[in-house]
């Protein structure tokens, strides 16, 4: 079974890169739909159609196919080397891989309702929002790459100082938007 470990492991890094391109790209959907409802008829409307039928396509398309995918793999990977689930990067690593779980399952309720035109978010909040898959991005990269060297000082000063640089990068956003609503 481990002749095959590149080729299993391929497909999980593949389909892991599709999940987040799905997780990544929704929440922008998400800010567009937003953002179209304030517009005037008829434009909401055929706005609010189109990003309905895009975020449809891209959640039960790419998004949950990829998310599954990933997961059979990362399983598959796990019953050829049970050993890695004795190994404490990897029990941190799943912690992050539950959360990117919930993270997803919330992207699915906040579609729903989309769906529904039940739109209860400020396109600020989404774009805050959006950067949730980034950092469980960089935390579980980080904990693949570097596994037993991984400084845990180093390793949560890097998370956060991400999280405030993405933070900060929302706000000049929003103030260039301010000044330039077309920006």
């Amino acid at each position: 079974m481990s002749e095959y470990y590149n080729y299993i492991k391929s497909l999980h890094l593949i389909f892991v890169i599709t999940w987040f391109a799905g997780l990544f790209y929704i929440p922008r959907l998400f800010i567009y739909h937003i953002e179209a409802n304030q517009k005037p008829s008829p434009e909401k409307e055929i706005l609010s159609k189109q990003l309905k039928l895009m975020a449809k396509r891209l959640w039960f398309i790419i998004t949950w196919p990829s998310a599954i995918l990933a997961t059979i793999f990362a399983l598959w990977l796990l019953v050829i080397y049970p050993g890695w689930l004795t190994q404490p990067w990897m029990h941190v690593k799943l912690g992050f891989v539950l959360l990117l779980i919930l993270y997803h399952l919330k992207n699915h309720q906040i579609f729903k309702k989309f769906q529904r035109d039940e739109i209860n978010y400020t396109s600020n909040y989404m774009r805050i929002w959006n950067e949730g898959a980034t950092l469980i991005l960089f935390a579980i990269v980080f904990l693949v790459i570097l596994k037993h060297s991984f400084n845990w000082i180093f390793g949560v000063v890097g998370i956060i100082v991400l999280g405030i640089l993405l933070m900060l990068g929302i706000k000049l956003y929003k103030s260039i938007r301010k000044k330039n609503p077309e920006a």
